[in-house]
């Protein structure tokens, strides 16, 4: 196989009957199979033809996940086109940008974002038409989906040895996506990924984890993200398993209610997550679990406590003396936690895996805990995007498991000096998945690939056992005034996860005496607090024993506290700053994938870092955190 064509014709020919796409239908899911996935695809691949796409052009695609999409990125590849996946949470500003950016020809948009591209048509003149699923409208640039795909069934009676010799003419090197970056810089970049890259990812992730042909997954991770798009959509076709899509509704926060139910409706085997996910679904579990009582809480927590002892580190659960608590284990299992995982996951679900961000060894003790286990990856879109991962049949907590084959990995100095197993330096790969380079932008592809290696820019380190761990961005690093250099994503996801007093904990240390830290603070459980202590809401003193809370938090964390001894003290916050508004999307705070952008936080609060460093900044009562306080907690909690 060479393309991701001959993927899905594969698949079409060794699964013909068995479903591939669900999707919500007058109130129930209803399935398609490879089969008529592959009518629905031909028919609209020549439609594309028909409206005179040439071999390269790009169509721009804004859609929530849903069965169109599949045979609108399938259709295009086989009318030798290149998809533009574009995601439903840019702003109009970033549409544009990669609308013209990319000079896509076409652009496809479900109805449910009709209005946004509306909006923006007269800042993308070169776009010839727009094609909108589930809607007649005919007007203009505007086409309707299924009157195009119904005349594109229609030219295929009298043309399908056109569309054949298309097909046949795609070769290995040409382009499946031109993916952007989430905007973490103020020029996105555009990495081609092309039929190679996406062929070569799902075979290597296919050595890490098989799925059987009878699973399905429910993809609520939105499909322009290469993690959904190859782990999901592609990964499971080479398989002959099935994706489900979330029911959208009518808006983003109707999708958002609909993703519980939709679990339950589906049932899937696998999920894929996001760190940011994971923490919401564990929220609603203990919520709902301090809801039934202060027994039923208890009982929860020793099942989990005599389940993180069981489980070890992943790769040594159940062994030695620990194999004596199996039977407690089991016990807790059938009468707590296989409740729990039905509940909320329906009956079927074995494990996550879970990517997109580093996630916190605390949150995959628990979930193992639970019996679902969820599997911590690494990757970039710049690698297809799967570099690594755990897997069912080998996984140690707090790694991102082992390398996908075949690739090769190199781990080097700042210098691009290789170093021995066990050092930490940058990581590269190079294989088959590493991308074609950046659209139009010779000079970065030029930085990021060199001979053949693509220089990630995160930090990490491989054990002499094959383990790799992350640790980080390259370049983010934590410096101190001496020199020594530490990774602070650790210590900031550990922050924000024990804590429920913090939504976000930012460090900064740029060859400073010592460190600073940049809170969010939880506007919902201060309030709580708040509402227990002898105080008037909303008095200054009310203000100052929330700050006093928080600082009790990051002290545990110091000599002689709960925390202890977790992290180098140097590296915890010594100094801290209390942000005056939530980190957002909408602000540039944080990215599609839940991600801090931490150069923009900087930035945006560089009067904040710079006031820690006076003598008045050292008081975390100062009347900046005091002024921030009032401001955020003024927000409206969504």
């Amino acid at each position: 196989m060479k393309t991701i064509i001959d993927l899905f014709e594969r698949s079409c020919k060794m699964f013909p009957d068995r479903p591939y796409l669900w999707e919500k239908r007058n109130g129930e899911y209803g399935a398609t199979t490879y089969t008529e996935v592959k009518r629905e695809v031909m028919d609209f691949a020549g439609a594309l033809c028909m409206l005179g796409l040439e071999r390269g052009d790009r169509v721009a695609l804004l859609s929530e996940g849903c069965n169109k999409w599949v045979y609108s990125e399938l259709g295009m590849l086989c009318a030798g086109g290149v998809n533009v996946p574009l995601s439903i949470k840019l702003t109009d500003g970033e549409l544009v940008f990669r609308i013209q950016h990319s000079r896509a020809r076409f652009l496809l948009v479900s109805a449910n974002f009709l209005n946004r591209v509306k909006g923006i048509e007269g800042e993308i003149p070169d776009v010839e038409k727009i094609i909108v699923f589930n809607s007649m409208i005919n007007e203009g640039r505007y086409l309707s989906f299924e009157k195009v795909q119904q005349e594109g069934k229609e030219w295929l009676r009298t043309h399908q040895a056109e569309l054949d010799a298309r097909i046949a003419a795609v070769g290995e090197h040409e382009l499946v996506n031109i993916s952007y970056t989430s905007g973490t810089t103020a020029e996105p970049k555009g990495i081609m990924l092309s039929h190679r890259n996406y062929v070569t990812n799902v075979l290597q992730a296919d050595s890490l984890i098989q799925i059987p042909d009878h699973y399905k997954v429910l993809l609520f991770l939105p499909w322009d993200h290469s993690f959904a798009h190859t782990v999901g959509l592609y990964s499971f076709m080479y398989n002959g398993a099935s994706v489900a899509s979330v029911d959208y509704g009518q808006s983003g926060m109707e999708y958002l209610r609909n993703i519980p139910v939709n679990l339950q409706e589906v049932k899937p085997h696998v999920l894929l997550s996001v760190p940011a996910l994971a923490k919401n679904f564990r929220k609603n579990i203990e919520a709902g679990i301090r809801a039934k009582g202060r027994f039923a809480d208890r009982f929860y927590r020793w099942g989990l406590k005599l389940a993180y002892k069981y489980n070890g580190g992943g790769d040594d659960r159940g062994k030695g003396s620990r194999c004596l608590l199996k039977p407690l284990v089991k016990l807790w299992d059938a009468v707590l936690f296989s409740k729990i995982r039905k509940q909320v996951f329906g009956e079927n679900l074995q494990f996550f895996v879970g990517g997109g961000a580093l996630l916190d060894i605390e949150l995959q003790r628990y979930y193992a805990a639970l019996g679902i286990p969820m599997f911590q990856g690494y990757g970039l879109s710049e690698a297809s995007p799967v570099i690594s991962s755990n897997t069912p049949r080998r996984y140690r907590f707090g790694s991102s498991g082992v390398l996908v084959k075949p690739m090769d990995l190199l781990i080097c100095d700042e210098d691009g000096k290789p170093l021995s197993p066990g050092q930490k330096g940058e990581l590269w790969v190079r294989g088959g998945n590493v991308m074609e380079g950046y659209w139009r932008n010779e000079k970065s592809t030029a930085e990021t690939v060199v001979d053949g290696w693509l220089h990630t820019g995160d930090l990490g380190y491989l054990d002499k056992s094959g383990w790799l761990y992350v640790l980080g961005r390259f370049k983010s690093l934590l410096i101190a005034n001496d020199g020594e250099k530490y990774s602070p994503e650790g210590i900031e996801e550990t922050i924000a996860e024990q804590s429920k007093y913090i939504d976000y904990c930012i460090l900064y240390n740029n060859q400073s005496p010592y460190t600073a830290g940049l809170i969010v603070p939880s506007r919902t459980a201060l309030r709580e607090y708040i509402e227990k202590q002898d105080v008037e809401p909303g008095s200054p003193d009310a203000y100052r024993l929330m700050i006093k809370k928080l600082q009790d938090e990051l002290m545990a964390y110091r000599a002689g506290g709960r925390h202890a001894n977790l992290f180098p003290e140097r590296w915890l916050p010594a100094v801290v700053a209390i942000l005056p508004e939530p980190l957002t999307e909408q602000n540039g705070m944080i990215n599609s994938t839940m991600k801090v952008v931490r150069a923009k936080v900087y930035d945006r609060f560089k009067e904040e870092i710079a006031y820690l460093y006076t003598p008045e900044g050292k008081d975390m009562t100062n009347k900046c955190n005091l002024q921030n306080l009032k401001q955020l907690m003024r927000f409206p909690i969504r």
